[in-house]
């Protein structure tokens, strides 16, 4: 069993930067790809990034894609996502998420199977 716990969400200005982490608890969390969705007020959960184990391949969305970079550190059981340039269009609930069959290009929500309980991102313009 794995428990993700999110943090380091916030209310930011735009062009502002923030930095979540998901912290994890159970010994297998580094064997697992990590991903970050998020869900804006009245829209559905979108995919934002993803990692797999090694931290060696990440995948974007295109609308993130060369503001936002996702790391891992195996070592602290901790998956982070650096979101520079912040825009009001990225004001939403963020949850990380572990698929255990560490996917090289996980998109898909039903592609995770552990959950953590989201950190709300306001960006104001």
């Amino acid at each position: 069993q794995v428990q993700l716990v999110e943090s380091g969400g916030g209310l930011v200005q735009a062009g502002g930067s923030l930095r979540l982490s998901c912290a994890a608890s159970g010994r297998t969390f580094s064997n697992y790809g990590s991903g970050w969705f998020r869900r804006a007020p009245g829209k559905e959960r979108e995919f934002v990034a993803a990692i797999t184990w090694s931290g060696r391949t990440t995948h974007y969305a295109d609308s993130v894609k060369d503001r936002f970079a996702i790391s891992r550190d195996n070592a602290k059981n901790t998956v982070y996502l650096q979101m520079n340039s912040l825009k009001p269009e990225d004001t939403a609930v963020y949850y990380c998420a572990a698929d255990i069959f560490n996917r090289v290009r996980a998109t898909m929500a039903g592609e995770y199977n552990y959950w953590g309980q989201g950190t709300q991102v306001t960006v104001s313009s």
